[in-house]
């Protein structure tokens, strides 16, 4: 397997930014747009329960409802897919047994052979302290898959912009989400900078790698 030098890994989060005005003109092609959703399909998470969704909007009548529950901010629409990381509500034994059900039929195991590894699921998840705490516990997986997203269209050359200046429960309403398993959390527009947006060159704001990392 190939893999990218580490200059160009770097190359290529330096060039990424919250991209502020879109470029309405230039689309995400078909083949490149599977790739992005095969690594949302890939994104690692706690237990590997994968408890979310994600709903990509492409129908421009829905973004323009969706902007204006954006504080009105034109990626919504501009962008060529607006994606929405929605959690699953309320995780129990239930969604376990299934992600347990599909890692039997995966791997070719006997299903009573991850037992321990269910009680273990239930005791932290649905028993133990986390329980109370469950759709937290969820929004953080989405955002592992909100940073997985954005860092894989940074290498493959796309744009984004996360956006958590959104009105989840309008979100919920206007996609079909109220009354389900599901719940917004947080939005990502993913496309095409415009040649407009001063935003592209300006530099990078980070604290010192020697503030920010420590050896111990």
């Amino acid at each position: 397997m190939n893999h990218l030098s580490p200059e160009q890994l770097l190359q290529s989060l330096q060039w990424r930014y919250a991209v502020k005005q879109f470029d309405a003109t230039k689309k995400i092609s078909e083949a490149v747009w599977n790739t992005l959703e095969e690594t949302l399909v890939l994104t690692p998470s706690s237990f590997g329960l994968q408890p979310w969704k994600f709903l990509v909007v492409t129908d421009v009548a829905i973004r323009q409802q969706l902007m204006a529950h954006s504080w009105n901010q034109p990626q919504v629409v501009d962008c060529s897919h607006h994606v929405v990381f929605a959690i699953q509500k309320n995780l129990g034994e239930a969604q376990i047994d299934r992600f347990l059900d599909s890692t039997a039929a995966i791997r070719g195991v006997a299903r009573a052979s991850l037992d321990g590894y269910r009680g273990m699921m239930v005791g932290n998840l649905v028993q133990g302290p986390r329980h109370s705490i469950i759709n937290e516990w969820a929004t953080f997986q989405s955002y592992i898959a909100l940073g997985n997203f954005m860092t894989a269209a940074a290498v493959i050359g796309v744009d984004t912009c996360p956006m958590e200046g959104i009105d989840a429960s309008k979100y919920d309403e206007i996609l079909g989400l109220s009354g389900s398993e599901y719940q917004t959390v947080v939005a990502c527009a993913a496309g095409y900078r415009s040649s407009a947006d001063k935003y592209a060159s300006l530099a990078k704001v980070r604290y010192p790698k020697s503030e920010l990392i420590r050896h111990i």
